[in-house]
């Protein structure tokens, strides 16, 4: 029943929190569009590319460029916020990791639900967003992020399970390197073209294979965290 409970406040939270980060887009959107409109007067309203510079946002008034600063904090905050999310149901660090992965990938996949049931937005998973502004821009398809999330929340799930079962999974060093060097890697595909992107430019087609060797990467060492659990049980039986 514990478990269960975990895993029902973990949904519940990211369902919620994937509901206000949507509506906060929605608001964004809605104060930026008439910038967008008079910067880029070619380009449809619902698309994000070119994105605005701080010069353009400064031509719109100054209070408008210190809206940047302020959506990083909120970015900043809302990791934080997924963070703790994880640390309420944790006993130690491998279920604080397990319920940070669960929460984020929960309330990213509803987000973009929530922006389509909002804003009919984005038009397909091929859709490119915006996904992070720290450090630099990470842009991507919707499908690329939507696919970590669900490789996080997999992971998360058989981190608790495991836990709850008195069996858990305790990577070694080699596998928490190939799962930290995956992790980076999904990062740097995400911020491959941010040079060009944040001078204005439309994104280069996406970095998949840089994609799929960083998600490779991480899924090879959590399974083979996993499998060495597995075989030493069975070894010891």
């Amino acid at each position: 029943m514990r478990l269960t409970r975990t895993f029902l406040a973990l949904l519940v939270f990211g369902i919620g929190f994937g509901y206000v980060e949507a509506a906060v887009v929605v608001y964004l959107r809605a104060i930026f569009a008439p910038i967008r409109h008079e910067t880029f007067r070619a380009v449809p309203h619902n698309d994000l590319f070119p994105l605005l510079s701080v010069d353009d946002l400064r031509a719109a008034g100054p209070e408008n460029a210190g809206l940047l600063g302020t959506e990083m904090g909120r970015e900043l905050a809302t990791i934080v916020m997924l963070a703790a999310a994880g640390l309420a149901i944790a006993a130690n660090f491998r279920q604080w990791l397990a319920g940070f992965m669960i929460a984020f990938g929960v309330w990213d996949i509803f987000y973009y639900v929530f922006l389509r049931l909002l804003i009919d937005w984005p038009a397909s998973l091929l859709t490119w967003d915006i996904l992070f502004l720290l450090p630099v821009p990470w842009v991507g398809p919707v499908i690329a992020p939507a696919l970590v999330s669900v490789s996080m929340i997999l992971a998360g799930v058989l981190i608790l399970w495991r836990e709850a079962a008195s069996r858990p999974i305790q990577p070694h060093w080699i596998d928490w390197m190939a799962i930290f060097l995956g992790g980076l890697v999904v990062i740097v595909a995400f911020c491959w073209d941010f040079r060009h992107t944040a001078a204005g430019g439309w994104p280069h087609a996406f970095n998949w294979p840089l994609f799929a060797v960083g998600e490779a990467l991480g899924a090879v060492g959590f399974l083979h965290a996993v499998w060495k659990r597995v075989t030493k049980k069975e070894s010891a039986t």
